[in-house]
């Protein structure tokens, strides 16, 4: 007889307070924030926690430039603005991310273009990029969604032939490899996030990378006003010439202010010390819980192809009602599992709710105001009908996460996914079970 679920009065599965909050702090951390305090020094492009940020994470990635911002998605507009993309420019990216990944194309005004995702991988479809490029197109921005690497090599085969620059959008990704290369390095240039909810976090932040010295030339300058501020002019000058590094005051491009700051570089390069073993552990975590997970009819578990590593940044279900005997609409048994998961203690989300090109700045094409830069510096025509993108619409239907972001896997117990094992395996125990959360689901 199969147990009483908790949100029909039954027992919870999951003790309150058994999940870790992340970020997790330490006193290491804390440490090397008050050492930038004491130092005096908080700001400046070239301050001692800034560049040491940006030789740790040029080193950890394997590139030879590294730049620290002030976000994940300033990393992205400067990357964007580094690849040549000017207004009406086109740039192909996936129909299922976060805003900030279209977003920086915009900022430049460029012109995104989605492609669907590939149902297994949850990544951009590769076998759709060809059809959307035109005469515009300047750059393919691929994510590594969940910290799920894309199939770079097809990727970059495709930007060669066309002569496209590739900017892979790492901000889920840091530490993932595909083929024995980190994310970040693969393509032209790399963009990683800081914000609080990722595997390195920092509060905000962003970091960028790439092997391309004139590329990281141009992004310097879009992060700072657009002035050409050189970080070696203090070698130039005698140590001990009473004067301030020179600086010219003279803008030669858009900038803007995307510098990071020093607190927030030094708990960066704090937590990067242990952005390996957390990786290591989420990993742990997500093969377990997809090794069990795979056994229950009406779940699909995440899949890693074997030639790439996922940092499981979030750990995504499929729902199959029909594998679990029901025909009920996907989203009413998605919203039933949700809620019995939940009652039972079960650290359980939603992340998007629609297809990106589905949110109302690209249905309404609002922009900047008249319509910009559809309106007045684009000559082509792309579609935004969210009929176009079926795949990422099932996916959001059909899908939950397993964890939340201030509870994600990365510093999870063992203990903890095994209590997560059998709250699902509770919820999905019979049909009768998954009836019952139907019919008691709000």
């Amino acid at each position: 007889m199969s147990e009483k679920l908790a949100m029909l009065g039954g027992q919870r599965t999951v003790p309150k307070g058994a999940a870790v909050r992340w970020p997790v702090i330490t006193a290491e951390d804390k440490k090397a924030v008050m050492e930038v305090l004491d130092r005096g020094v908080l700001c400046g492009p070239y301050a001692p926690a800034v560049k040491a940020l940006e030789a740790d994470w040029s080193s950890y990635v394997g590139t030879k430039h590294a730049l620290s911002t002030n976000s994940g998605t300033a990393a992205l507009h400067i990357a964007v603005a580094a690849a040549g993309v000017g207004p009406g420019d086109e740039v192909i990216t996936t129909s299922f991310t976060f805003l900030a990944s279209a977003l920086a194309v915009l900022q430049h005004h460029g012109v995104p273009v989605f492609c669907d995702i590939d149902p297994k991988s949850y990544n951009i479809d590769v076998s759709q990029i060809e059809k959307k490029i035109t005469r515009r197109t300047k750059a393919i921005l691929p994510v590594h969604i969940h910290g799920l690497p894309c199939d770079m090599d097809e990727i970059m085969a495709i930007a060669r032939k066309h002569g496209l620059v590739v900017i892979e959008d790492a901000a889920q990704a840091h530490g993932a490899t595909y083929k024995g290369k980190k994310t970040g390095s693969i393509g032209d240039m790399g963009c990683f996030s800081l914000q609080a909810s990722k595997n390195l976090p920092a509060g905000e932040g962003g970091l960028f990378c790439t092997d391309n010295t004139e590329m990281r030339h141009t992004a310097n300058m879009v992060r700072m006003f657009g002035e050409n501020i050189h970080d070696d002019l203090k070698s130039k000058m005698d140590p001990d010439y009473p004067l301030e590094d020179p600086r010219e005051y003279n803008a030669y491009m858009m900038g803007w202010m995307y510098r990071s700051t020093e607190m927030t570089a030094a708990l960066a390069r704090s937590q990067l010390g242990r952005l390996d073993a957390n990786n290591a552990n989420a990993r742990r975590n997500g093969e377990y819980l997809s090794g069990h997970l795979s056994e229950i009819k009406g779940i699909v578990p995440p899949q890693v192809p074997s030639d790439r590593t996922s940092v499981y940044h979030k750990y995504r279900i499929r729902l199959d009602a029909r594998a679990a005997g029901l025909d009920v609409p996907a989203v009413k048994f998605r919203d039933a599992v949700m809620q019995a998961l939940a009652f039972e203690g079960v650290e359980v989300a939603l992340w998007q709710t629609k297809p990106l090109p589905g949110q109302a700045l690209f249905q309404e094409r609002k922009g900047y105001g008249k319509g910009a830069p559809w309106s007045c510096h684009y000559d082509g025509e792309v579609s935004y009908d969210v009929a176009q993108f079926p795949e990422t619409k099932r996916l959001l239907e059909e899908t939950i996460l397993i964890g939340a972001e201030s509870y994600p896997l990365f510093p999870q117990p063992l203990e903890l996914m095994e209590k997560y094992v059998a709250a699902i395996r509770k919820v999905f125990a019979s049909k009768a079970t998954l009836e019952a959360a139907i019919g008691a689901a709000r």
